[in-house]
């Protein structure tokens, strides 16, 4: 081998990446270089990154292995790279692939030699699994703010509507008079399920990686649970191999994110169809609406209508990480790299998402005419006879035949039920007397009702007021 061979050898051994390039003996493809590089994506864990390099560092001084001193200086300067970073003055490098190498070189750079020791016990496998956990769980609180601030919304006006009468829809077909309030606890019940999901979900990743190193945990005497104090976690991690390859963690997340998507795609619908000159039941805010570039008269229902088809979006999401972690064989597969995207997605989907609804549903305004008009169509007060006939003694079944006899009586005179006079029903059965219009209207159907759980406006008041206090003590 002449000089001028080795020479270009040496050099592109030294252009390897520095944080593993010491096997090599060719500097990486550039293409390659691009299409494994996270640091697009993951540099965005740079502050949950710093916050577990601090852990480990005072881990270590800890147990010995660092001095107060170089502690103190690994310390300090990653609270400067990271005003650096929260300035916008960092040089993020591609070369240096992602996030984590980011900081270590650019600590290196800042303080020299001591720097190299911070990477001591520790693997980048266990180091993005923490740095994952942490961003997560603050992702998590911050949703579930979101989230109290939409049910606090949706509970006020439950409240406040908690005698104007609706229809309520079976079958998308008008089934019995309910009131407004009671069909928005139906919501805030559903949210408070996701609610229920997502702590299960924070406790569940809510253990410390750090220490499981590439997989088989290290042979410095490190203190895994001082590492997990001092991030707030509840316990390390038990096993070394689990700890840095699975991401039930995230598919867990993302699958409740997908039923709460789900939840808010409903409301979203309905909210489309109340808006609409066949219903309008409700308007919404100008601010949350936009108009047709040719049809002046419109005003379209974007942000119900953009939540409901994002629900999709975090399904797929969903499925994109159950199709990443299926085939994997223990412990750490590059495989792993895809799974920020979709959880970053996630997050960041669903909050925009609970940030509108909260903003927009409180500030709907409600026709309650014409929610009362449409509750007194479609015999909607149909179970009330029947009901009226059971308590004067007429088996279900056949006072259902009545009844049923009845509405077919009633649509060939174009009238509804409480339109019939007492002449006219008493044909069908000689039970029915003059008290039967006091349950016949849609106010007489929802006072009824006046058990747990019921549409009464009474019970929905209370209703609402438990709902109310259920997250304030939260």
């Amino acid at each position: 081998m002449d000089e001028s061979e080795s020479a270009n050898k040496k050099i592109a051994k030294e252009s390897v990446n520095v944080s593993w390039g010491g096997r090599f003996n060719e500097p990486i493809d550039d293409f390659v270089k691009r299409f494994t590089a996270s640091l697009s994506f993951d540099k965005r864990l740079f502050d949950e990154d710093i916050l577990g390099s601090i852990a480990h560092a005072q881990m270590l001084e800890h147990v010995g292995i660092l001095t107060s001193g170089e502690t103190e200086k690994i310390v300090n300067g990653l609270e400067q790279i990271k005003k650096e970073i929260v300035n916008n003055k960092f040089n993020w490098l591609l070369e240096l692939e992602d996030v984590h190498m980011n900081i270590e070189a650019a600590l290196v750079q800042r303080i020299g030699a001591v720097g190299k020791k911070l990477h001591t016990g520790r693997s980048r496998n266990d180091q993005v699994a923490t740095d994952l956990r942490l961003w997560l769980r603050n992702q998590i609180d911050s949703i579930n703010t979101l989230l109290f601030n939409l049910q606090r919304g949706i509970i006020e006006l439950a409240s406040y509507h908690s005698g104007t009468i609706m229809p309520g829809f079976t079958h998308l077909q008008i089934a019995q008079p309910v009131t407004l309030g009671h069909h928005l606890l139906a919501w805030n019940e559903m949210l408070e399920r996701d609610y229920g999901r997502l702590t299960d979900c924070r406790a569940r990743l809510n253990q410390c990686p750090l220490g499981a190193a590439a997989l088989a945990g290290t042979t410095f005497p490190i203190d895994r649970k001082f590492t997990a104090s001092k991030l707030g976690f509840a316990r390390p991690t038990v096993n070394s191999l689990d700890s840095v390859s699975d991401r039930d963690f995230a598919i867990e997340f993302c699958s409740v994110a997908s039923i709460l998507m789900s939840h808010l795609s409903r409301m979203a619908e309905e909210l489309v169809l109340w808006t609409s000159a066949q219903f309008n039941f409700v308007t919404l805010p100008d601010r949350f609406c936009t108009g047709s570039s040719i049809m002046p008269q419109k005003k379209n229902p974007d942000v119900p209508e953009l939540v409901r088809g994002k629900s999709g979006r975090i399904t797929g999401n969903l499925m994109a990480l159950l199709t990443i972690m299926k085939s994997q064989p223990l412990a750490y597969n590059k495989d792993n790299q895809e799974d920020k995207e979709p959880l970053f997605d996630s997050v960041d989907t669903v909050s925009d998402c609970l940030r509108a609804f909260a903003d927009m549903i409180p500030n709907i305004k409600v026709g309650e005419d014409n929610m009362l008009e449409a509750a007194a169509k479609g015999f909607s007060t149909a179970t009330d006879l029947a009901d009226y006939l059971v308590n004067k003694n007429v088996p279900f079944r056949e006072a259902h035949e009545i009844v049923g006899q009845s509405v077919a009586f009633a649509i060939v005179q174009g009238l509804e039920l409480h339109q019939l006079s007492l002449f006219q029903m008493r044909q069908f059965s000689t039970k029915i007397e003059e008290d039967v219009f006091d349950i016949l209207t849609a106010k007489g159907s929802v006072a009824s009702r006046a058990h747990f759980g019921g549409t009464s406006p009474a019970v929905v008041a209370e209703a609402a007021n438990r709902a109310m206090t259920t997250i304030k003590s939260r």
